[in-house]
């Protein structure tokens, strides 16, 4: 029952710790976006890869120094309240409040296999504190620090394919932290047309309820693992031709990483978390890795002078070193991409094709998939959908179209 329910609806598959902004302080620009993301795979039986969410910004909540950032998914709730200024100018502090269902699910994926009997669900809720710091207010590129500390509860229970023999991770409480330094940034927002960033990353996990897990205990979870990682990216448009490109590089390695602390690559989803780890054409999360490199390049073409139509192009390579127990011959990883992208000042849409170079499937490898990505700007077409005019049915189709292609 649980797995129909888990492929029947969209879910949020984000693991954001925290505000998803190119902030270290608390976000001080008002958003509200929707955004959904959708990868399905054409060859195989592959877990569900999909995000679909509200997000919304709202500074100046009830007071001046307050904001308060939420995304809302069908079946789960991330929000943050900031608090500007508490220490100094230059320092704010974050108090979150995550949870709801699936988003501690596991999908077990060994050689390009998903294996439903060693799959299962999980559901969970945090609690977080954040600090936040510049540490050059008033600089065309900010240099900000963040520390955070994470409570988190965790659950888990069969699905109807889960294998009558396999014995589930105990449920536990989890306590982690994470602190970097992040110069620069990217905006919450589907293809960027300007941003640049450099950060490095450190997080600890302390669980309760490590142990054995699995067919006879065949696998474990770490009582404390640790992960360091660092990205470097840029996004700029050219001025002339209004050509676009992202260029992203990330590397990262852990102490004593499991199932579930471990880096996992895999599909084109931009969005689905803070730090994407995408491999256009593969499984959500199909590679498992304790030591990866990540190079990522997507590149658009406009097709008409207002830049309406686009052609996106986009390519990954990486380099993994496996957990264990999920190897698999070579550690070169793949994949390319094209789509036909429309976008406007409130809608950016993308139809896309991936093939996943390297990806083991029935008959060798390559692997094919289509996709949907999309994102519309709420507080940018609201004044356009709600202007006083009285129209009728068709003038008011027209308003709603014009404020989906101005």
């Amino acid at each position: 029952m649980f797995r129909s329910i888990r492929c029947g609806c969209l879910v949020l598959l984000l693991s954001w710790t925290g505000a998803p902004t190119a902030f270290a302080q608390v976000d001080p620009f008002a958003r509200e976006l929707i955004q959904l993301g959708y990868n399905a795979s054409l060859q195989g039986k592959s877990p569900l890869a999909a995000y679909m969410y509200y997000y919304r910004n709202i500074p100046d909540f009830y007071r001046t120094n307050l904001t308060l950032r939420l995304a809302v998914a069908p079946v789960y709730l991330d929000s943050e309240l900031g608090i500007s200024h508490v220490f100094n100018a230059d320092t704010d502090i974050g108090i979150g409040l995550a949870g709801g269902g699936y988003a501690d699910s596991y999908d077990e994926i060994r050689g390009g296999k998903f294996l439903e009997p060693e799959s299962f669900t999980g559901d969970g809720g945090e609690t977080s504190l954040s600090l936040y710091h510049c540490f050059n207010p008033g600089q065309l590129i900010p240099l900000n620090a963040l520390l955070r500390g994470i409570v988190r509860y965790s659950t888990y229970s069969r699905d109807d394919t889960t294998a009558a023999a396999f014995q589930l991770p105990k449920d536990r409480t989890t306590y982690s932290v994470r602190t970097g330094v992040r110069w620069g940034g990217k905006e919450p927002t589907l293809y960027p047309s300007l941003a640049m960033e450099l950060s490095v990353w450190y997080e600890g996990s302390f669980r309760d309820g490590s142990g054995g897990y699995g067919f006879q205990g065949d696998r474990s979870v770490k009582a404390a693992s640790h992960l360091f990682w660092m990205q470097a990216l840029l996004a700029y448009t050219f001025p002339e031709s209004k050509q676009n490109f992202f260029v992203n590089l990330t590397a990262g390695t852990s102490v004593d990483a499991d199932r579930f602390s471990g880096y996992r690559l895999g599909a084109l989803l931009p969005l689905v978390s803070e730090f994407p780890l995408s491999l256009p054409g593969y499984y959500f999360n199909e590679i498992s890795a304790r030591n990866y490199v990540l190079f990522g390049l997507n590149y658009n073409v406009p097709l008409d002078s207002k830049q309406h139509w686009n052609v996106n192009f986009t390519g990954t390579a990486a380099c993994v070193d496996y957990l264990p127990g999920l190897a698999q011959a070579g550690n070169w990883h793949s994949g390319v991409g094209a789509g036909l992208l429309y976008q406007s000042s409130s809608l950016k849409l993308m139809l896309g094709y991936a093939y996943g170079v390297d990806a083991i499937r029935a008959n060798g490898r390559g692997a094919h998939s289509i996709g949907v990505l999309l994102q519309f700007d709420l507080g940018h077409a609201r004044p356009a959908l709600l202007s006083p005019e009285q129209p009728g049915r068709w003038r008011g189709f027209e308003k709603v179209l014009g404020a989906i292609r101005d």
